[in-house]
């Protein structure tokens, strides 16, 4: 039996050369779409499991479906290159998602979505295993990532000698990847354990010409700076309500509480979907709650119990009205329903000027499609001028993910009314709803009934009403003097 890495990429060779170094520890292979990151990642991990009896190794990637879908096929496209009948030397277990080698080494597929009983993945640095792959690395939380990092290194190393390793690999995004490697990367400042090797499709000699072309003429600039370019400093997209540097640094903001305590209910609807519970203190949101298929009464039952622990009225609670969440606002009378499509909340200086009778006509309103977008563009101001934090890390990279899709305006070239992009498209990007950060939006709305509130008027809205009375009685004058 021949184990080698069948290749004649030079990238794939370097990685290769990292992985079999006794210094490397941490290796992030990643760039443009195409550079054969399933390959190198499967040659790497079943080489050293046939070679080394009876050590164990895990891939792992954002959901196991993605496994089964897309990683399994490459392990079997990696021993028909080493002409083995992966029959012959490997056996999957489909309930407890494991390959077993002839030699009794294991493979395990490991899914890192986040379940509410584990929201900081500790569950796998309690693992023991010899090496580990990260696949498609952008799906995979920090706390993920740290708690996998733990689990390597720990069975049967030292009988063999070997250094314990973990390969990422991925396409560009912004996050932990970029920070921890790329960044430093590029600096020289990156630390001798952890190696850092960008892989374009024009280094892999086994892409289709019109698969590479298809890359190179990619229409959305981003995409093509991340797929083709292998850019991990992608231009943000030019929809985008947000900065993602403002986005990051809401981790880290140091803000002013109120000392009001808040409560946001995303209630579930069908499949998928979760129940999410947004626990805030003024404008930081302190705690995060994840329930997997709960009916009505027992989410009312819970926001009750909630509400009396952390000592929250009623009046600071906001639920999703649509859909089920209706019946969960029906069973808590003084609670706030939200309405995503409801008509947008008043501004002071409409407020105002209606008090004062100014005709319609000079009226500025809040120029929203509907409430939600109205939300979604308040909590976009927060992020970018640093004045709302998130302090619930272990949720960063969702967070991050969700409000990078929500905080999105629909026809960034038209004239009409704001609106964010349709929650359809958003659950179709995500592959999934929006859970955690739609509770994020719902929460601008006590925000923006506090600058709306007529006995507490904004001083923005004061000038503006000053312009308005004057324009008013200029047009009032010009028409006395037309008669």
């Amino acid at each position: 039996m021949e184990i080698q890495l069948k290749t004649k990429n030079p990238k794939q060779i370097k990685a290769a050369e990292y992985w079999l170094d006794n210094e490397t520890e941490e290796l992030l292979y990643g760039g443009a779409k195409g550079g054969g990151k399933s390959f190198l990642g499967c040659s790497l991990i079943f080489g050293d499991a046939l070679i080394y009896p009876e050590t164990h190794y895990f891939v792992a990637r954002g959901e196991l479906i993605d496994l089964r879908k897309f990683t399994i096929p490459s392990i079997e496209e990696v021993f028909q290159k080493w002409k083995l009948n992966i029959g012959e030397y490997a056996s999957f277990n489909g309930q407890d998602n494991c390959y077993t080698l002839y030699n009794k080494s294991k493979v395990f597929l490991i899914a890192c979505k986040v379940i509410p009983s584990d929201p900081m993945f500790e569950r796998f640095g309690s693992m023991q295993m010899t090496r580990g792959w990260i696949e498609e690395a952008g799906e995979v939380a920090e706390a993920a990532k740290a708690n996998l990092w733990l689990s390597v290194g720990r069975w049967k190393n030292d009988i063999y000698g070997l250094k314990k390793k973990l390969l990422i690999t991925a396409n560009p995004k912004k996050g932990w990847m970029k920070r921890e490697f790329v960044d430093l990367w590029k600096q020289n400042l990156l630390p001798k354990n952890r190696k850092f090797v960008q892989a374009f499709a024009t280094d892999n000699k086994y892409l289709p010409d019109d698969y590479v072309a298809s890359l190179r003429n990619e229409k959305d600039k981003v995409r093509r700076q991340r797929l083709w370019q292998g850019s991990w400093d992608y231009d943000e997209d030019q929809d985008s309500l947000i900065s993602y540097d403002a986005l990051s640094d809401a981790f880290s903001n140091a803000i002013t509480k109120d000392g009001k305590k808040y409560l946001i209910i995303d209630v579930a609807r069908l499949g998928k979907d979760t129940t999410t519970f947004n626990y805030w203190d003024g404008l930081e949101l302190t705690k995060i709650e994840i329930f997997e298929k709960q009916d009505t009464q027992k989410t009312i039952q819970m926001a009750k119990d909630r509400a009396a622990t952390e000592r929250i009225p009623y009046s600071n609670i906001m639920i999703d009205e649509d859909g089920i969440g209706g019946a969960v606002v029906d069973g808590m009378w003084g609670v706030r329903g939200f309405v995503a499509n409801s008509s947008p909340i008043p501004t002071a200086t409409e407020i105002r000027a209606k008090q004062i009778k100014v005709e319609n006509s000079f009226i500025p309103k809040a120029n929203f499609a509907n409430l939600k977008s109205q939300c979604a563009w308040k909590v976009a101001e927060l992020i970018n001028e640093h004045k709302i934090a998130f302090a619930v890390p272990e949720y960063r990279e969702k967070i991050i993910e969700e409000l990078t899709a929500l905080l999105r305006q629909k026809d960034v070239d038209n004239d009409r009314k704001l609106q964010i992009k349709p929650k359809d498209e958003v659950k179709e990007e995500l592959g999934k709803s929006p859970d955690i950060g739609d509770p994020i939006i719902y929460r601008a709305w006590f925000e923006l009934q506090k600058e709306a509130s007529s006995d507490n008027p904004e001083r923005e809205a004061v000038i503006s009403l000053q312009k308005i009375r004057f324009a008013a009685n200029r047009e009032k004058l010009k028409s006395y003097s037309n008669r």
